[in-house]
């Protein structure tokens, strides 16, 4: 049987000589003492040059304007008057009387479209009139109000366009702005 022989390097005849490597890991590697100290020297230097700065300008005289020294104005309240003798008896003070809300009274229309008296909607040709969402006719249409119906006044008068707008009520609850060349005053309507 033959046995195994370990060829020859074909590079060592011809090659320089390496120096073996290090491993990165190796334990025989020394510290790097020089750039340990010098980066202890640089952060040393470095402390001392802050606290000089720090104290340099915090020992510095503050600056003043050249002008005229401020005059202290000190405000003091008048002296308050001797308190006057006093009558024996003081004047009672009367006391207020409560006067009546006066109720409107809506059984009889006033001359003129009022807020909180009612009104009717006339001269529109039996087309009624829009109740809009608010005082201009781009606001947006509610309904429309039949000729002769009764509606309270609620708000207004706004202008709004050519018109003079009102806010009604209507007895559904439906609350919007009609103009006010339809609406005549009138008497609150019967309950019954």
């Amino acid at each position: 049987m033959a046995r195994y022989e370990k060829p020859p390097d074909p590079r060592e005849p011809g090659l320089k000589k390496r120096w073996p490597r290090r491993q990165r890991q190796s334990s025989a590697e020394p510290l790097p003492w020089l750039w340990l100290g010098l980066g202890l020297v640089v952060t040393i230097i470095g402390i001392m040059l802050a606290i000089a700065l720090a104290n340099a300008l915090l020992v510095r005289e503050p600056l003043v304007a050249d002008g005229p020294t401020p005059t202290i104005i000190r405000l003091t309240a008048p002296p308050s008057p001797p308190p006057s003798p006093t009558v024996g008896r003081q004047t009672p003070t009367p006391i207020p009387t409560l006067t009546p809300v006066p109720t409107l009274d809506l059984s009889a229309p006033p001359p003129e479209i009022t807020v909180g008296y009612y009104a009717v909607v006339a001269n529109t040709g039996d087309n009624g009139v829009t109740v809009r969402g608010g005082p201009s006719t781009s606001n947006v249409r509610l309904l429309t109000a039949a000729e002769g119906r009764v509606m309270l006044v609620i708000g207004g008068p706004e202008q709004g366009g050519d018109f003079t707008w009102w806010q009604v009520r209507l007895d559904d609850g439906t609350e919007g702005w009609v103009a006010g060349d339809f609406l005549l005053p009138a008497a609150a309507p019967d309950e019954s």
